[in-house]
Parts: structure tokens; sequence; C-alpha cells
């Protein structure tokens, strides 16, 4: 009979864990800062996704969760073991989200003013999970700068990722038109 897996190992009590190319940093090493934000992404996309009302839009949701898998396993390993990886953000995965984005730029007049999230609740959390993209593109940004990340296509990916994000948000609200919040005293 084969042990049974145990979530708490207490191998990362003292401040140390591992990487998945397996060398072992400090929990808050700028990689870590990354996966967590990536962690943080993924969690949203799945309330997005919770709270779709459009099955091409949990879908689409579902994709993209699996997806930061592999861009999460590409941040974990070590720059010189990475071209190993079975999986990496290249220039299709960046063509898909721009075809992606473009087919719902084509479906709907796009807002003219700033967006007030919150029109519905699967937008609320896709504005949620784009401002997290941003994040998680400022820590690629940073690794890529500092030379931990080497794939040039890892940056563009996340910037394409938060733009698409922001077009998924709007197609889930009830109305092209943005709600706008009544001024302080209006009659609205």
């Amino acid at each position: 009979m084969k042990p049974r897996a145990r979530i708490t190992t207490g191998q990362g009590d003292g401040g140390l864990t591992r990487l998945y190319s397996g060398e072992e940093v400090p929990k808050d090493a700028p990689p870590l800062e990354a996966l967590g934000d990536l962690d943080e992404l993924g969690c949203l996309l799945g309330l997005a996704r919770l709270h779709s009302r459009r099955q091409s839009t949990r879908e689409a949701l579902l994709s993209l969760q699996r997806r930061l898998f592999d861009v999460g396993a590409e941040l974990a390993t070590s720059p010189e073991k990475a071209e190993a990886l079975p999986a990496r953000a290249g220039p299709e995965s960046i063509e898909e989200l721009e075809k992606q984005s473009l087919v719902l730029e084509g479906l709907r007049r796009l807002p003219e003013d700033f967006v007030v999230p919150g029109a519905t609740p699967a937008a609320a959390h896709l504005d949620h999970a784009r401002a997290v993209a941003r994040r998680c593109e400022r820590r690629v940004t940073a690794l890529c700068r500092d030379g931990w990340c080497r794939n040039p296509c890892m940056q563009v990916w996340m910037n394409r990722l938060s733009d698409y994000l922001w077009l998924l948000a709007r197609s889930e609200e009830t109305s092209s038109i943005p709600r706008r919040v009544p001024e302080e005293g209006s009659a609205e």
C-alpha cells in the first residue's frame, strides 16, 4: 500500500524552499514573489470562471489557468535549465492571445471612458485578475532585467494577458457602455 501524501513536510520551516529545477532559495526570493502573484492570478481566474455567464469565457479562463502552470514552471526553473521545459511562453502563445483579443474587440463597441469595475460579478473578478496580471508583468519584467528569466516572450505574453483579461471583463458586462458612478449630490 502506497503511503498517503501529506501537505505539510516541514522542509520549508527554515525559510527556504526548492524551485521546480531543484535549487534551494529563500521563500522571499524574487522568482517566488512572481510565483505567488501567479498563484493569486490563477485563483482570481477561477472566481471569474465560477461567475461567468458565458461558456466560451469559462473555457478560455480554464485554458488560461492551465497555461499559468507552464508560466509558473518556467519562472520556478533556473535560467540554465529552462530550455528543457516541455512548455514555455513563445511566439505562438502570444499570437493566440492576440487572436482571441481581436475576436473580442470585434464583438462590441469598446468603452470610450474609464471603466468602473463591478458591472457583473464575473467582470469584477476579471478586472481584479487584470490588475494582478499587471503586477505579475512587473515581477516578470524585473526577473528578465535581472537575468533570471531569459525568455523575451514571457514579458510580452504577460502584457497581452492583461489586455485580454480587460476585454473578457467587458464581454461579461451586460452593456458595452461603461457604468458611471453618480457624482456626490447628483440626482442619479
